[in-house]
């Protein structure tokens, strides 16, 4: 019982220890990406990702925005706001929900995701490509899906 006991004690700590290295892996990977199109394209990355979403949804609205990036509605909805004050971004009446909005980016704001893209997977070869060979990227990353879909799972959000 007491080994029992210890072996879940030790795998408990090495998962604390791989959820403190993945979330700190996150933050420093979104600080780098941030930093590159903050400094190029006067974009910063939580609107860079929203805007992605708009783009490749069609009629887009915010409560699509958050489930895809994980996000509150709130939180989503605050950010759209500042992007649509920016000018990158703009709302119609949604004619299947007159209580949701339809969001579409604007020129300015498609001119400036398209020249954001080229700096964001640059920045993504030099900190994820460039660290691991392909097989070894391509098993966490299944990994990673994995373990996302486990708790979609979990959730009642498959």
């Amino acid at each position: 019982m007491e080994a029992k006991l210890a072996s879940r004690a030790a795998a408990s700590v090495e998962l604390a220890t791989l959820f403190s290295d993945l979330v700190r892996f996150e933050t420093e990977v979104w600080d780098l990406v941030d930093r590159r199109l903050s400094r190029d394209h006067d974009l910063p990355f939580s609107w860079f990702e929203l805007m992605q979403v708009i783009d490749r949804v069609p009629d887009c609205r915010v409560a699509d925005i958050a489930e895809a990036l994980s996000i509150t509605v709130g939180g989503t909805s605050k950010l759209v706001d500042r992007i649509q004050q920016a000018g990158w971004c703009s709302r119609a009446p949604n004619p299947r929900d007159a209580r949701s909005s339809v969001l579409a980016l604007t020129r300015a704001g498609r001119r400036r995701l398209d020249a954001a893209r080229g700096s964001f997977e640059d920045e993504l070869e030099a900190w994820l490509g460039a660290a691991l060979p392909p097989e070894r990227l391509a098993a966490f990353a299944s990994t990673v899906r994995d373990l996302r879909q486990h708790i979609a799972d979990q959730e009642g959000r498959a």
